[in-house]
Formats: structure tokens, C-alpha cells, sequence
């Protein structure tokens, strides 16, 4: 005779018979990723029709697979076999766990779990796939709460390995362990988190989201440049306005109305922008519109709309440029010297020093050496690109350049220096430039006597490998200044993204404020370091977490840019993490000093 499920008690080594409650887009993948692993499945939906749908997008997708030969007809056929459907729960009665994605609403996640309280084992466990409601209330209403718990399988659920595992302070180990088991043998890597709305994954990517369709709706930047910005800046899949429209901009609505109630943080709080299409039905792809339009409901083919932009830019012309100053001896300096050398301009490289200025050409000449043991770059070409870079010990000889570009410390005071120099030796009409990343432009722009010449170029690093530049126009730049970067970024083949002059730009803008949230979690104890990092690289694609993605660009540049953003939007939410400040005051910077976030070998 089977016993309720307790703390102590043992569930089942890992669940055989499986139903799954709603057969929509996400139950049905969860559906085949369990009947591919040889698990009996009971597919459950109110509609008959949405039933049949599953069954058609299995039969379709195995059939996939065997021509791709990733299954012979033997196992497809096992595969199908192993499903049957229904539209009533008390089908159900025979499963070892019962995983529920049903509509994210309280009223009807509590209706099924009342009606499975009546129908399945005191020992089956029961899984809600929710990302967004509190996974404790649900249990709470449950007449057995210890055996309640989250499963939250991310989309498409065949591709994508993160499986967010979720405790509520009832749930009993014992049950933890049986879906974790589980996870591991459907070839998933589960992660245990806490039960918070968005739990680790989602609740810093539908942050991230919210940011970026504020940015959008206050017309900072297009949403093509935002979604190039943050794809070429950060290496994302996707950018976030299209990712929204994969999501669903309701769903994407509901799951930050459910972490704002939570956390009060006004970066949770939705965007209008998606209240408005949401109740306009301009919910993304599934309706044809969101931020974007698409050939068809469902299409991921976007098509041109009244908001795309008409092919050859401004209009307005710009200046000739042939020769290139950068100003600077470090890494972006001389990374941005072999851009333009290596797109045939005659660049000068200057720094305080005669000595650092050499160094800072021989540094480029190792880059290139590499490039030549790769096959990227003939000896020949090598050695031209080289020719094309004199160093001076001097800004006097940035006098006949038709383009300088500032790339020394970040700081303002220097900066202005440097731009107070460039406006004594420059030659009048040409165009200064500042690769600040978190600085005001403008600020660099008034130093000098023709603030209508300086523009924001800001190149990401390694400048040679990385795609994205943003142009940072003032109030006070000219057109043909703007047309003359956008034309120079094309030839040094950069994608130039336009935006307006305030901390931040687009990718740091949007990248800061989800890295501090990750801290968070980690000040409350909520994920782990690992485990935050394993959500997002295989819930959200992206190519770092954000704890090795800290240590890399640096705890103390971190902590400076939080600081600015904090500063100039006065937003208690983009405070920095105390313990961000913490390992920075303990000069603890990440890889550069052996120790950030984790502990690294001395080179």
C-alpha cells in the first residue's frame, strides 16, 4: 500500500510513467524529450484539438530525426507508442509525476492541482512548470505540499539543456532528488534554485528585457541598433526586442508583473510599451506583430514595416578621411591602429611617450604575427599593414590627420586634457572622436573650441575581433561628423549602432544591470556562483555567465560603470551590489589579480 510522501520517506529512483498536463508548445516538447528517454507518457489537455497538434508535432519531429539519422524507424516508432493523450486528469492516476504547463494563472494551476489531489498517488510528485508564479503558494493549497515543487523546462525543451529545479520551504529532498535524477538521465543539466518569481534564468533575463524595451520605447535607439548592440557586443544569440517577440510580449508582461510584486524594483516593473502591445494583440511572433512585423502569425521571417529604416542612411555627406590619429599605448589603442592599418588608412599612433608609442606598435605586430600562423593574413600583407602605422612620442603629430581617435584612460579629467591638446594640433575639420565607454561625450566635446566636430566612437574589445562600434552623438555634433564615423565604420567593416550621449550607451546600459543583479542572488544566497553561470549559458545562450564574465572585464571597471549608470539615472535598483564593492576594496579585480568572483593560477 503506497504512503504519503514525506521529508524522510524515499520517492521513486526516478519517475517511469510521466503525465503532462497542457499539450501547448512548451508541454509538447517536454513530451518528446520524456518519450525519446523511454518514458511512458500521459499527454492531458482540455482541448482535443491541442491534443492531436501534440501528436502531429511529435509524428513530424521523429520523422526529422530519422532522416537526419538520429533515430532509425524502430525507435520512432517505440517513441509514439509510448504516448497516449486525454482530456481528463484522471488520466493521471497512474503516474509516478505529474509536470503541469498550463496557462500562467494562479486560477488554473490551483484548479489542477486541487483535481490531481484527488486523482494521483500519495507518493507522485507533482511539477509545475511555471516561471513565473510562486511555486510555495501552489503548494500551500496542495493537500500534500511536501511532494510539490518546480520543473521548469526552457524552450524549445528538445534543444535546451537548463532544467531550473525549484524548492519551496515544503518541499521534502526526497522528491528534489527523484526530478533531479530525472533531469540528469533526459540528458539535461538540472540547477537548484529557490522559489522566486523568474527563479535564477529569468529572473535576470526578463530584467534585461524590461530594460531594453524602456530603451526602446523612450527612442534612445532603434530596435534594430539595440538588438545588433547587444548580439555584436555581448555575443548573444539573440537581440532582446526580437527575443521578447519570440517569448510572447504578454508572457513576457505577466512574468514581470510577477517579480515586481515580489522584489518592488522599479527595473521589474514592466515597461508601458508592452502593456500597450499586449492589450493591442501585438503580442510577437505568435500574432504576426510585436516590436518587429513578421510574414505570417507564427512566421519568424521578419518583414519591412513603417519602422524600418530606408537604406542609405541620413543623407547627409561626410568628410574625406585618409589618415587616422589614435591616441593611446594600450590594448584598445593599438587594436583600433590595426583596424584602421588593416583597412588601408595611414595611421598614427601616439602616446606620451616615444617608448610606449613603439611598444604599442610592436604589440600590433605580434597580433598580426598571429594572424599569419592562423592563415588569416599572408607574411605580405603582415608586413603592410605595419608599414602603414608611424608611432610618435607626440599628439603634434596627429597635425595633418583627418580623424583622431582617443583611446586613453578612463577618466574625465584626462580625457579633456587630451581633447583641450587635440583642439591646438588638429587641423580645422577634422574629427575627433572618444571610444569612452561610460563617460559623457559631450563633456570631452566642450573642452575644445569646436564641440561640433567630437563624436563617440566606442569600439568593444579586442577592437580587431569584435564587430560592434556605437556612434555617441551630443547635442552639439554636426551631420556630416555623424556621416563621416558611419561611413569610416563601414570601411573598417564595424556594424555602427547610433545612440544618444548618456552613461552606458546600449550594451553596458543594458550588460551592467543584470551582472549587479547576479551578484545579488549570490549576496542572498539564493544560486550558487556555478549555478547562476550554468542558467545562463544554457537557459539565455549566453556565451559567458556573468560571474566569469566580471572577472574577465574587471571587478574595478565593473564597480566604475554601476557606479555611472547609479549616478546619472538615480535608480535605486542599479546601486552596486555591496559585495561587488567589497572584493574591489579587498583589490580582489578578477583574472588580472589572480582572484575576483573565483580564485585563478598565477601566470
Amino acid at each position: 500500500m503506497a504512503t504519503p510522501l514525506s521529508p524522510q520517506s524515499a520517492a521513486p529512483a526516478t519517475p517511469k510513467t510521466i503525465a503532462v498536463v497542457g499539450l501547448g508548445t512548451m508541454g509538447t516538447g517536454i513530451t518528446e524529450v520524456l518519450v525519446k528517454a523511454g518514458r511512458e507518457v500521459i499527454g492531458i489537455d482540455v482541448s482535443e484539438a491541442q491534443a492531436a497538434r501534440c501528436v502531429a508535432a511529435l509524428e513530424s519531429s521523429t520523422a526529422r530525426a530519422v532522416e537526419r539519422g538520429r533515430l532509425t524507424e524502430q525507435e520512432r516508432a517505440d517513441a509514439l507508442g509510448r504516448l497516449r493523450t486525454g482530456t481528463d486528469l484522471a488520466a493521471a492516476a497512474d503516474a509516478d509525476l505529474v509536470i503541469e504547463v498550463a496557462p500562467e494563472s494562479y486560477e488554473v494551476k490551483h484548479s489542477i492541482f486541487r483535481e490531481l489531489d484527488g486523482v494521483v498517488r500519495p507518493d507522485t510528485i507533482l511539477a509545475t512548470g511555471t516561471n513565473a508564479l510562486s511555486v510555495t503558494r501552489l503548494a500551500a493549497d496542495s493537500a500534500r505540499p511536501e511532494r510539490v515543487l518546480g520543473l521548469h523546462f526552457f524552450n524549445p525543451a528538445p534543444a535546451m539543456k537548463l532544467v531550473e529545479v525549484v524548492s519551496s520551504v515544503l518541499t521534502a529532498p526526497s522528491a528534489v532528488a527523484a526530478v533531479t535524477d530525472l533531469a540528469v538521465e533526459l540528458g539535461k543539466e538540472p540547477v537548484a534554485v529557490g522559489d522566486r518569481p523568474g527563479f535564477v534564468a529569468d529572473g535576470l533575463l526578463f530584467g534585461y528585457l524590461n530594460q531594453a524595451a524602456a530603451m526602446y520605447e523612450a527612442r534612445y535607439a532603434s530596435r534594430e541598433d539595440i538588438d545588433a548592440a547587444m548580439r555584436l557586443g555581448c555575443g548573444l544569440p539573440m537581440g532582446p526586442l526580437a527575443l521578447l517577440d519570440l517569448i510572447g510580449i504578454d508572457t513576457a508582461r505577466t512574468v514581470l508583473e510577477a517579480m515586481y510584486a515580489e522584489s518592488r524594483d522599479r527595473l521589474h516593473a514592466p515597461a508601458p510599451i508592452l502593456k500597450q502591445l499586449s492589450e493591442a494583440g501585438l503580442t510577437g511572433r505568435k500574432s504576426g506583430r510585436g516590436f518587429y512585423s513578421y510574414q505570417a502569425p507564427g512566421s519568424a521571417t521578419v518583414v519591412p514595416d513603417a519602422l524600418t529604416p530606408a537604406d542609405g542612411g541620413t543623407g547627409a555627406a561626410g568628410r574625406t578621411v585618409r589618415s587616422v590619429g589614435v591616441a593611446g599605448s594600450g590594448t584598445m589603442a593599438s587594436g583600433i591602429a590595426e583596424v584602421f592599418a588593416k583597412a588601408g588608412y595611414e595611421v598614427v599612433l601616439a602616446a606620451r611617450s616615444a617608448e610606449k608609442a613603439q611598444a604599442a606598435k610592436a604589440r600590433i605586430g605580434k597580433s598580426l604575427s598571429r594572424s599569419v600562423d592562423k592563415g588569416r593574413l599572408t607574411a605580405e600583407a603582415a608586413a603592410q599593414v605595419l608599414d602603414l602605422i608611424t608611432p610618435a612620442g607626440s599628439y603634434d603629430a596627429f597635425a595633418d590627420v583627418d580623424l583622431a581617435v582617443e583611446a586613453i584612460a578612463e577618466d574625465l579629467e584626462v580625457k579633456q586634457q587630451l581633447f583641450r591638446t587635440l583642439d591646438k594640433v588638429c587641423k580645422p575639420g577634422a574629427v575627433l572622436a572618444t571610444t569612452t565607454s561610460s563617460l559623457p561625450v559631450v563633456a570631452c566635446a566642450r573642452a575644445t573650441s569646436r564641440p561640433q566636430d567630437v563624436i563617440g566612437m566606442h569600439f568593444f574589445n579586442p577592437a580587431p575581433a569584435m564587430k560592434l562600434v556605437e556612434v555617441v552623438r551630443t547635442v552639439l555634433t554636426a551631420d556630416d561628423v555623424h556621416a563621416t564615423v558611419r561611413e569610416v565604420c563601414a570601411k573598417v567593416r564595424k556594424h555602427a549602432v547610433d545612440c544618444g550621449d548618456r552613461a552606458g550607451f546600449i550594451v553596458n546600459a543594458l550588460l551592467f544591470p543584470y551582472l549587479n543583479n547576479a551578484i545579488k542572488m549570490v549576496e542572498e544566497h539564493y544560486a550558487s556562483l556555478d549555478d547562476i553561470d550554468a542558467a545562463m549559458k544554457l537557459g539565455g545562450g549566453y556565451p559567458m555567465g556573468p560571474f566569469e564574465l566580471l572577472d574577465v572585464v574587471g571587478l574595478d571597471v565593473s564597480l566604475a560603470i554601476e557606479k555611472v549608470l547609479h549616478r546619472e539615472f538615480r535608480d535605486p535598483g542599479l546601486a552596486p551590489a555591496p559585495l561587488l564593492e567589497h572584493l574591489v576594496a579587498a583589490g580582489c579585480l578578477g583574472r588580472k589579480t589572480g582572484r575576483g568572483f573565483r580564485e585563478y593560477a598565477r601566470r
